[in-house]
Formats: structure tokens, C-alpha cells, sequence
């Protein structure tokens, strides 16, 4: 599955949002991440857009999760940036060429689309399967227990 770069900018942002004690501003996440801020804000605004996040306004305003991060699957951040269409498009070339089938014989999926099919909802239940809270639970495996403690002190500066 090809998913474009804004899935993983949105998926880092909501990890980061998951430590955040107040709301961050599109800006700081950002240069958090080292990425175009006009960039990131549409994907902001695309993550707002499917209830993932919210924003506030004013001097203290910034985005934060609207729900708690083991409540957010990283495939709803993936449809909330890249959309709900499925990966593959069965446009029934069976039918085409010098020998087509007849549309009987397609009422039924062929094995290309039932394998297409079938890999599809794997990979939509994978990532079901992990939340924001599994991936930030995952940062401090790997980078050790201060690393969001660093965050958050970044943050506020």
C-alpha cells in the first residue's frame, strides 16, 4: 500500500499530542519535526475534519487529541489523510480483449481481485489493531523513559 507523506507527519503529530500537557500549536509541531508548518496544517485540518483533533485558538492555542490516544487507531489517522477508498479497483479486464468473459461469468471476483481483497483488509486490520498510546508506548522503548519528559519540556519552551 503507497500512502503519502502527510500519514506519517499526522501519525508522529498525534504521538506527540498524546504527551502534550496543553495544546501545540501547528508551528511547534513543525519544527518539532522538522517539516513545512503550511504543510502540516492541512494535514491538521484534515485530522480536525475526521474528529481526531481539535483546535483552540488565542495565544495558548494549538491542537490536542480529541479522545484519548488508545482510542485512536493508526488506520483512522491514515483514512483521515489519505481517505476511506480501497487501495485496489477491480475494473473487470476479464471482460476486455479478444476473448472476454461474458458478465455472467464475472458476477463472481476473480482471484486477482479476491486476493487483492483479502490483502486489503489485512492491512486495515493491522493497523486497527495499533492506537497512538501502542506507538507511544513504543517511542519509549526505544528511546527510554525520559523521552517524552524531553518532549514536553520542548514544548513549553
Amino acid at each position: 500500500m503507497k500512502m503519502s507523506t502527510g500519514v506519517e507527519w499526522a501519525v508522529h503529530c498525534c504521538v506527540v499530542l498524546s504527551q502534550a500537557e496543553d495544546p501545540v500549536p501547528a508551528q511547534r509541531l513543525a519544527e518539532f519535526h522538522g517539516i513545512s508548518r503550511t504543510y502540516l496544517a492541512k494535514h491538521l485540518q484534515q485530522l480536525s475534519r475526521a474528529g481526531l483533533v481539535s483546535s483552540t485558538e488565542g495565544r495558548v492555542g494549538g491542537y490536542v487529541l480529541t479522545r484519548p490516544a488508545a482510542e485512536i487507531s493508526v488506520l483512522d489517522v491514515v483514512q483521515a489523510i489519505d481517505g476511506h477508498e480501497p487501495a485496489f479497483r477491480c475494473t473487470e479486464i476479464r471482460q476486455n480483449g479478444p476473448l472476454p468473459a461474458s458478465p455472467e461469468t464475472c458476477r463472481r471476483a476473480c482471484g486477482v481481485a479476491r486476493a487483492m481483497h483479502t490483502a486489503e483488509q489485512a492491512w486495515r486490520d493491522s493497523l486497527r489493531a495499533v492506537s497512538v498510546a501502542d506507538l507511544a508506548a513504543g517511542v519509549l522503548e526505544d528511546n527510554g523513559p525520559q523521552t517524552f519528559d524531553r518532549v514536553r519540556e520542548w514544548l513549553a519552551t
